[in-house]
């Protein structure tokens, strides 16, 4: 498994169990999770349980969702990456890559989601010769719908999930293979 990425301004490792109290910061803030269910963390145990069980896919799959940092200051702004999908379904779907990302409030439109998005894709694409990426972000997050169409995701459709909530469904397919 990889073990770092890095982009002008951003390096995404794999996280370790110590990321907790960062990963609760973000976390545990009602506004980050405003397009997420609406339930925001209430216990840092509860991210050490993210944490392994992000831990548990990096050993099954060879990749699941990176810490990510800041270049200059190392600040922790979120995670970012590629996670293979095996233990759900979604929209129908299951054993498929998704890429996703979440971000603190303090680093919303900054263009980091952007930059990571595009670092991700390039790695998908190139090193693991993914044959299509699928991403989905809430019908009215226009912030990460935006990011998702900036960076080559095409909408696919709109779903509604078991509570009616609707989210976008996006694939991009590798521009590195031959149809």
């Amino acid at each position: 498994m990889i073990q770092q990425l890095e982009t002008d301004r951003l390096f995404m490792r794999p996280f370790i169990i110590s990321d907790a109290k960062n990963l609760f910061g973000m976390d545990n803030n009602p506004k980050v999770h405003e397009y997420l269910w609406q339930q925001p963390t209430l216990e840092r145990e509860e991210s050490v349980k993210i944490i392994e069980y992000i831990l548990g896919q990096y050993e099954r799959n060879q990749i699941g969702r990176f810490a990510t940092f800041l270049k200059k200051t190392d600040e922790f702004i979120g995670w970012t990456g590629i996670k293979f999908i095996d233990d759900h379904v979604e929209n129908g779907h299951t054993h498929f890559y998704d890429y996703g990302y979440r971000l603190a409030e303090e680093h919303w439109g900054k263009g980091y989601a952007t930059e990571a998005t595009g670092k991700w894709l390039e790695y998908g694409f190139q090193e693991m010769n993914i044959p299509i990426m699928h991403a989905y972000a809430h019908h009215e997050n226009g912030a990460s719908n935006r990011v998702l169409q900036k960076t080559g995701f095409t909408l696919q459709e709109t779903y509604p999930d078991s509570a009616g909530v609707l989210w976008n469904w996006y694939a991009f397919n590798n521009p590195t293979l031959k149809p």
